[in-house]
């Protein structure tokens, strides 16, 4: 007889319901200090052996025996032909995806822009492509073709002068789809590496691999700390954690889908987190049969056995106002509104990394094809960060141009705020224009 699934129930009339749900928002993961250790050894030697720590690192983590570091680079034919050999429908699907991420991208570039002030001073601001970035796409449990399409086509359409992508190979197993994907979305250099590793190589350059930018993409829990760590020497996009859904519910929708879209994010991994949340306690209930039913169909039913059990859980709420109230508090990486009337409460949402409206909108949608990017703030990070987008490839440069009469009023107030703060040569050099 199959174990029944286990997860969490939580009330929101219960006395101990705060107590219970900053409990489950609490055990997310933290950095672990041992993984930060390990990590800041692996960037050190990075940094001082270059390839020969590339070549060590890839070869025992991703259990290799590669002696040339120009062997961990696939050449862009070898992406094309990995293209062309690809079944018909799944290019097809790529191709339709590609092409709705690229359509989304295009509304999202910043433009420049100038005004001029009431002393015919000129400002404004210049928006420019970065150079090269790095695009991260994990490969270790699951093979990602969706995430090189959502990470690069924002890159070339904001206009980044060259793309490098890595991508761990396990075994020395290159997936085809990957390089098919890499192909179509354009990336210009492609690295079989991974991990903190990768990560490293990408920020500091090797012989090999060029040192980027900016740093893009979700990883584990070691590309995150080697995220956090090279922060400053580039840009980072975010320090991404397990994935995480949210399904509000007025216990209209299908029990046997809102089953399934739970299922979608905890099969991700044994980290990633499933809540649902409604005023209907009997669809509470609906929903947690379906997924005893349901959950003979997927071959990674370990995972989210274990996923559930251990960050898992369904929210029993007085109505719908709580229920958005209480997804406010978990700020998630993914919220479906499965409602009858879901635009009525858009406006109640303040916190999540993409709502998805209606009971036909699951996330995988969002995941695959929709258009907006799948790469999300996790772990509460919606309270104050946003989705990868074509902003994340462009820098804003201030614009400040002054004629020799607009100079003049500027100079009396850039004098007498620096003689304020006592710095004598910013108070003369704003007078010498007067």
């Amino acid at each position: 007889m199959a174990e029944t699934l286990r997860f969490a129930r939580l009330d929101t009339t219960a006395p101990d319901f705060d107590a219970r749900l900053a409990q489950l928002l609490e055990r997310a993961p933290e950095a672990d200090p041992q993984v930060t250790a390990r990590v800041a050894e692996i960037v050190a030697a990075l940094r001082a052996r270059g390839d020969a720590a590339l070549l060590e690192y890839t070869n025992r983590f991703d259990r290799r025996s590669v002696a040339d570091a120009a062997e961990l680079e696939v050449t862009p034919a070898a992406c094309r032909a990995a293209w062309d050999g690809l079944p018909p429908d799944l290019r097809a699907a790529l191709e339709a995806a590609a092409a709705r991420i690229r359509a989304y991208a295009e509304q999202q570039k910043l433009e420049s822009w100038e005004f001029a002030d009431e002393h015919g001073n000129v400002l404004g601001q210049r928006v420019t492509p970065m150079d090269r970035v790095g695009i991260y796409v994990p490969g270790g449990k699951a093979a990602y073709p969706s995430s090189v399409l959502m990470n690069a086509i924002p890159a070339h359409v904001a206009g980044v002068g060259e793309i490098v992508m890595v991508v761990p190979a396990p075994g020395g197993e290159l997936n085809p789809v990957v390089l098919g994907a890499a192909h179509l979305a354009g990336v210009q250099r492609l690295f079989t590496i991974g991990g903190a590793q990768a990560v490293a190589a990408l920020a500091y350059g090797t012989a090999t691999v060029p040192a980027v930018d900016k740093i893009v993409g979700p990883g584990n829990a070691y590309v995150a700390a080697a995220k956090r760590l090279v922060f400053g020497r580039v840009g980072i996009d975010s320090i991404a954690g397990p994935s995480e859904i949210v399904v509000v519910a007025d216990g209209l929708a299908d029990p046997r889908w809102i089953a399934m879209d739970l299922f979608s994010q905890a099969e991700h991994d044994e980290l990633a987190q499933a809540v649902l949340i409604s005023p209907d306690r009997a669809f509470l209930d609906r929903v947690a049969a379906a997924m005893e039913q349901r959950l003979a169909e997927l071959p990674r039913a370990a995972i989210v056995r274990e996923s559930l059990a251990g960050r898992g859980a369904f929210i029993a709420v007085r109505d719908l106002d709580e229920a958005l109230a209480v997804s406010n508090r978990i700020a998630p990486e993914h919220l479906e509104l499965a409602l009858a009337e879901p635009r009525a409460w858009l406006p109640k949402v303040r916190h999540a990394g993409a709502v998805f409206l209606g009971r036909y909108t699951p996330e995988a949608f969002g995941d695959y094809c929709a258009g907006p990017n799948h790469v999300l703030p996790t772990s509460r990070a919606a309270r104050f960060s946003n989705p990868l987008g074509v902003y994340e490839f462009q820098k804003r440069s201030s614009l400040i141009e002054c004629s020799a009469a607009g100079a003049r009023p500027l100079a009396a107030i850039a004098g007498r705020l620096a003689d304020a703060e006592g710095l004598q040569a910013h108070a003369a050099s704003a007078r010498d224009r007067a």
